[in-house]
């Protein structure tokens, strides 16, 4: 018996304890947040009034009144049982970090008091020197600065045996760059927000004194049981199987996607969804995905800079909570070959402080000038800056979805959908007509109800796709921080809403207000218009349509990396004081670098496998199969067993089949680590592009070899985890 079938027989439904007492969500929600009304009710009224005037005008709260909210906020944590405090914040990982700080204070020997000023809740001061930077600064200049993101809520994270209040913020460096992914979406939306209220105002809505970008990220993952997971290396290493054959069955059936949830899983999404509630987290929607084992989460739209961060603490949640049930949660783009991945449509749109959504077009958008000139400058953002879109999903992970039939390809294109469409089509030709509306759906049967039907249709294959009120960013990986495309979408836009704003000025010079409008929305619909594509993106005839309309196409990581440093892009983000120069380029160099540890670690721990598990189990079957061949002709020869010759030469040449797959796979990861050793002192930029085009290559083949391997090795000679028992869980 294999090492995989003896744990087998462990993978099982965890009995868990019994559930607790039900409480409304309204009753517990965000308790474990540090919240504007958790604030109002611990700070005295002054302090909170300043508060509010620092946030809305930008007004700094003094020193005093720092120390106050820093003092209400430590017997708050304190109330709920935290002992200890830190700067939560996001360095250029992608993850999370933290330093725990005790709130004690030594007041004389063997005496110490809690204690918490405001100018430790303003700043901190973790050590730099071993996170990423790009060049920024040199290992010796350790010296780093957190400080506090009032704008997003502190919280409690529990544990078994304690809690920590969680305070979020900035990470700089010493010189003042930005070490992480919160700086600089802070900074767009800031860039946002002017541009946008520029443009209110221009059409009259002079009380508008704040926009901000909102979003609500969808969020895909895995779950596999936690025994299956232990024992595969790939899984513990990279966060995907680098080999495993396919399952009969997987997906084909669809008979997954929205299906009935197994309690087992229902069973974690309580719990959950739960700890979600309590630190404000509000996700709305959970059900099954395409894929076999796969599901979503799915939250209401919340501002971006909050969003972030609620969906950096929803990823550790759902990994943290899944090992209470003996699975693990699996966020890897492609976690499993020839089944789909996961994704995280990120949903945007922008609000002003009146709460309008500007991307509403209300019920007819072909009147509604403001909506369609909003609506041409997101066309011009995506049309001039796809590169930069393209750039901001691109990681290693993400490189194995991207362009597959279950993700929108690297091609960058605009879904509008039939409504929209007609009213672009009628303003740029410059006639008016009547835009059909079939809004009722009559299901023709009394019992059911009168159905509206939404102003468009969804494209589940588009890459940026408008639905209904918001713009659907369906390009983006699972496990990425979605601070960085968000980012890109605010500065870009910021950049078109002032291009069309000036235009509009330029053509009101000489036209009536209406007509400058109309006439600058027609000019960049025929700008824009290689950029719109209402059909299949998934299809081949999209790729050929595409490249004759002139867009790009870039499937590699580290080539699409490049719209990063390019000037036009390098000038746009310091024009809108997003990042200086220096701080893209030292991004640029961090993305290449992590792309190029991440497929170095791959090719490792593939060759690893094949070594020390793959091979091993094909050479005891090797083995069985040739004492079988030796056995026969001995009993052939020797006892007159009489036979086909037709059955010895078949069992033989599954033997010599074996054989030669044992050889391809042991020779190809030979050859990568061979690969490897000649790359490792070369560029990184040449370094990347080879390990796109040679290594990647050369992997699949290794792995093409090994799966065909567990494909005729008896199941008592093969220890790794199956897809078929991975996928199908109990």
């Amino acid at each position: 018996m294999s090492i995989r079938q003896e744990v087998l027989k462990y993978v099982e439904t965890k009995d868990l304890p019994q559930g607790k007492k039900f409480r409304k969500v309204s009753s517990y929600f965000g308790e474990n947040t540090f919240s504007i009304p958790t604030m109002k009710k611990h700070v005295s009224k002054k302090t909170f009034e300043a508060f509010q005037n620092w946030q809305n005008a930008g007004k700094q709260i003094s020193l005093e009144q720092a120390n106050e909210i820093a003092d209400s906020m430590k017997q708050w944590a304190m109330g709920k049982g935290a002992t200890y405090y830190t700067h939560w914040f996001q360095p250029m990982t992608g993850l999370t970090a933290e330093k725990h700080d005790s709130f004690i204070s030594f007041e004389g020997p063997g005496r110490v008091m809690e204690k918490f000023s405001g100018s430790k809740l303003i700043k901190g001061e973790p050590d730099a020197s071993s996170f990423p930077s790009g060049g920024i600064r040199t290992t010796f200049e350790a010296r780093g600065y957190t400080a506090w993101d009032p704008s997003s809520p502190a919280f409690i994270i529990e544990s078994k045996l304690g809690k920590t209040l969680c305070i979020p913020t900035i990470f700089v460096s010493y010189h003042g760059h930005a070490l992480d992914k919160k700086l600089p979406l802070l900074k767009s939306d800031e860039a946002l927000s002017q541009a946008a209220v520029r443009f209110l105002k221009f059409f009259g809505n002079k009380s508008v004194k704040k926009v901000y970008s909102t979003c609500g990220p969808e969020q895909e993952y895995f779950l596999i049981d936690k025994n299956y997971y232990k024992m595969r290396q790939d899984l513990l290493l990279t966060g995907r199987t680098l080999v495993g054959a396919s399952s009969p069955k997987d997906q084909q059936l669809e008979d997954q996607y929205f299906g009935s949830i197994k309690e087992r899983v229902v069973d974690f999404m309580y719990e959950l969804g739960e700890e979600a509630y309590k630190l404000g987290i509000p996700v709305m929607t959970r059900h099954n995905e395409v894929a076999p084992h796969q599901y979503e989460f799915a939250p209401i739209f919340e501002e971006s800079n909050i969003a972030s961060d609620h969906n950096q603490l929803l990823m550790e949640l759902m990994k943290k909570v899944a090992l209470r049930h003996n699975m693990v949660c699996l966020l890897h783009e492609k976690p499993f070959a020839g089944i789909n991945g996961s994704g995280k449509h990120l949903n945007w749109s922008m609000s002003d402080d009146k709460c309008n959504n500007l991307l509403n077009p209300g019920s007819t958008p072909e009147s509604n000038l403001q909506f369609l000139a909003i609506l041409v400058s997101v066309l011009r953002a995506v049309y001039k800056y796809a590169d930069l879109l393209r750039a901001s999903v691109a990681h290693a992970g993400n490189e194995h979805r991207l362009g597959a039939n279950e993700a929108p390809p690297a091609i960058i294109s605009v879904f509008l959908g039939e409504e929209l469409t007609q009213v672009l089509d009628i303003i740029e030709k410059g006639k008016k007509s009547e835009i059909s509306r079939k809004d009722i759906m009559d299901l023709g049967i009394s019992r059911l109800p009168i159905v509206n039907r939404d102003m468009t249709d969804r494209n589940r294959t588009s890459p940026f796709a408008f639905t209904g009120n918001k713009f659907e960013f369906r390009a983006l990986g699972s496990s990425q921080n979605i601070a960085t495309p968000i980012t890109v979408v605010n500065t870009i836009v910021a950049d078109s809403l002032d291009f069309v704003r000036t235009k509009i000025e330029q053509a009101a010079k000489t036209k009536d207000f209406n007509t400058a409008v109309l006439s600058v929305v027609a000019d960049l619909i025929r700008d824009t218009k290689k950029i719109r594509f209402e059909g299949n993106n998934y299809s081949e005839d999209w790729k050929k349509e595409a490249a004759q309309r002139g867009l790009p196409n870039e499937p590699s990581t580290a080539e699409s990396l490049k719209a990063l440093i390019k000037e036009e892009n390098l000038a746009l983000f310091e024009r809108y004081k997003v990042f200086a120069k220096d701080e893209l380029r030292a991004r640029y160099r961090i993305w290449l670098e992590l792309y190029i540890k991440v497929l170095e670690i791959e090719a490792k721990t593939l060759n690893e496998m094949v070594n020390s598990s793959i091979v091993p189990n094909a050479f005891d079957y090797q083995g069985l199969l040739a004492n079988n061949v030796a056995k026969i002709v001995s009993l052939k020869e020797n006892a007159g067993l009489k036979f086909e010759d037709a059955a010895l030469e078949d069992l033989k040449a599954h033997l010599a089949d074996v054989t030669e797959k044992i050889y391809y796979a042991r020779k190809n990861s030979q050859a990568m680590m061979k690969f490897l050793e000649d790359v490792h002192s070369i560029d990184e930029e040449t370094k990347a592009r080879k390990f796109f085009v040679e290594l990647k290559p050369l992997m699949e083949h290794i792995r093409r070899h090994a799966d065909m391997l567990e494909a005729v090795i008896s199941d008592e000679h093969w220890d790794l985890p199956k897809y078929r028992e991975m996928l199908f869980i109990k």
